[in-house]
Formats: C-alpha cells, sequence, structure tokens
C-alpha cells in the first residue's frame, strides 16, 4: 500500500503558491508516495495543473462532506498548513498521523503590538518543509511551482502592439488597502516610468486600473478582469519585470524567477513572505523607522494612523528609475 500524504491549505492564491516546494521536495524524495491536497474549491486550479500532486480534495463549506471523503482515502499522514480551526476539526475527526507547521502567531502578536521582534527570520516556505523534517526531506533550492495548462497560455501577439515586444507588469491590488498604493501614487509611478505597463489584478481591480490606464492608455494596459488566473500568471511570466505589493501574483512572479519590484505597507518581509527565489535583480521597497510599522499581520481598510506613511513616502522615483533600468536592460 502507497504511503499517503495529504497537505492542508485552504487559501489563497500566494499561500497555495507558498506550499509548492514541500510538495515538490516529497513528491520527488519520496516518488512511491501519494500526494492528496485540500483546499477550497475556489483556488482548486491551482493544485489541479500540479504535476506532483496526484490528488486534489475540496472544500465548499461542508467540512463533515470532506471528513466522510477523506475517510474513504485512508491517508497515512496529514501535513497541515493551514493551522487554523476547521483543519484542527479535520485532524480532529481524522485517525491519521498530522504535522503541523509553526504559525508564529505570538510572535507576530508581539512584533505589531509591541514592536519587539522574536521573529526566527526564517522564510515560511522553509517553515512548512520543517513539517517534513521527520522524512528527512530537504529543500532542493529550485524555488516556487506555478503550472499553466497550455489552453491557458496568453500568446503576446493578441495584446494590443505596444505590449507584443515587452512590458513591465504592474499588480495594482492587494488583499487589505493599506497592503495598497494610494491610487495617485500608482498613477505618478506610471507616468515616470513611461515603458509599456499593463496592469494585472482580478475583477476587483477594474476599476481601479481603468482609471490608472486612462493617465496614458497608450502604453498602459488594463488587463484586470480580461484573463483567468492561469492567463495572468501567462502574462506574469512573460513580463520583463513585475511591479508588485505583497499579493499572490508576487508569488506566481517568483516561481517564474522574475525580476520583482515589491512595494511593502503596513506588512513587513520580516514576517516570512517576501519573494521566494525572484530572479536576482529583484528589490524590496519599504519605508524602515516607523514607530507604527508593522501595524497588522494582515492588512486594513485605511491606516489606522490617519497619515499612511508605509505608503505615502514610498520612493516613486526609485522604483521607476530600477523598473527603467531593468527594462532596458
Amino acid at each position: 500500500m502507497k504511503i499517503k500524504f495529504l497537505f492542508i491549505r485552504f487559501s489563497s492564491i500566494g499561500d497555495i503558491v507558498l506550499t509548492t516546494p514541500a510538495v515538490r521536495c516529497l513528491k520527488k524524495q519520496l516518488p512511491d508516495a501519494e500526494i492528496h491536497y485540500l483546499v477550497k474549491n475556489t483556488f482548486k486550479i491551482i493544485p489541479e495543473s500540479n504535476p506532483y500532486i496526484d490528488k486534489v480534495h475540496v472544500f465548499d463549506n461542508d467540512l463533515s462532506a470532506v471528513i466522510e471523503d477523506l475517510k474513504k482515502e485512508y491517508i497515512t499522514y496529514v501535513i497541515d498548513l493551514q493551522k487554523n480551526l476547521r483543519s484542527y476539526r479535520i485532524k480532529q475527526k481524522l485517525p491519521f498521523v498530522a504535522f503541523s507547521f509553526n504559525k508564529l502567531n505570538i510572535e507576530k502578536w508581539l512584533l505589531t503590538n509591541f514592536k519587539i521582534n522574536r521573529l526566527p527570520g526564517i522564510h515560511i516556505v522553509d517553515r512548512y518543509l520543517q513539517t517534513l523534517d521527520l522524512f528527512d526531506i530537504w529543500n532542493d533550492g529550485e524555488g516556487l511551482d506555478y503550472f499553466i495548462p497550455k489552453n491557458q497560455e496568453v500568446d503576446t501577439a493578441s495584446l494590443p502592439p505596444a505590449f507584443q515586444q515587452n512590458y513591465i507588469g504592474l499588480v495594482v491590488g492587494a488583499a487589505h488597502a493599506t497592503k495598497r498604493l494610494p491610487i495617485e501614487k500608482i498613477k505618478g509611478l506610471v507616468e515616470m516610468i513611461r515603458k509599456p505597463v499593463v496592469l494585472l489584478g482580478g475583477p476587483s481591480d477594474v476599476d481601479l486600473a481603468e482609471e490608472i490606464a486612462r493617465i496614458n492608455p497608450l502604453i498602459t494596459y488594463n488587463a484586470c478582469g480580461k484573463y483567468s488566473l492561469h492567463q495572468s500568471a501567462s502574462l506574469v511570466k512573460q513580463a520583463k519585470l513585475i511591479i508588485s505589493h505583497d499579493t499572490g501574483l508576487m508569488h506566481i512572479a517568483s516561481a517564474f524567477k522574475k525580476d520583482i519590484l515589491s512595494v511593502w505597507g503596513n506588512t513587513v518581509p520580516g514576517f516570512g513572505m517576501y519573494p521566494y527565489f525572484p530572479g536576482k535583480s529583484s528589490e524590496i521597497f519599504e519605508v524602515q523607522g516607523l514607530s507604527c510599522r508593522p501595524c497588522s499581520k494582515i492588512g486594513f481598510k485605511k491606516c489606522p494612523k490617519g497619515h499612511f506613511k508605509c505608503m505615502n513616502d514610498i520612493s516613486l522615483e526609485a522604483i521607476a528609475r530600477k523598473a527603467s533600468n531593468l527594462f532596458n536592460a
């Protein structure tokens, strides 16, 4: 009988992509293992296209149904990379040996509330891999994975002429407003760059991106909401470089080893979710030394202090200069 491993990571895009080294290393180093993956229905297309995963289980708000489904699989080991109440309930109901990663919630609470830094300085990818230590699994150093089905690849010839040769991918959105540059700052950045820019994001970013694109429609193309996730990943893959907030598309860009200019607001790279093995010319842009930062491990609808210095004081000139240099290289 094969040894079956169940990875649990319900959401979201970036977090799922960050689990791919653990999945890959386990499958390649224990090739007889059967890899199962439990994910929310919204994000199932990511593990479904991963060749290292043998079977995907979908959670769609009915936890009891998921548990009954998993009982039939005779899983040997559960690798819980979500570690919340739902994953705890699953582990309690299943007679399988389980391993969970350390979310470092206490350490993050100390940093956000008292600015006491007890974080270990280890990327979350490596903390995910630590859950496999018992199986002598090691980090192969190949970084993140993202697999695009062939029928979801975007032919750049379908883009407007100005973007068919080279373009900069600019991820305009973020899960929370305090992780995103204000729209006027993004407009200013696009004006400074003066290179073909494809605006990337989901359906919720359409209006924001449309306003930005109106600044210079000849060299700014709004791709938000026009493409599926896989197709957006294809646009990321084919970009000359990526400018992004702390988002799922940033991690997808890392999977393709793109040069990434990542912009950080209320969260900090020290939480361990910065770009993992991106292109060698990647750079992090953040405002150092703010006594209020980080104010949250996730984000807010607006700055709790009202000044939003963590984003308002970001140097657009520095980002634009770096982007132009990389584009022309």
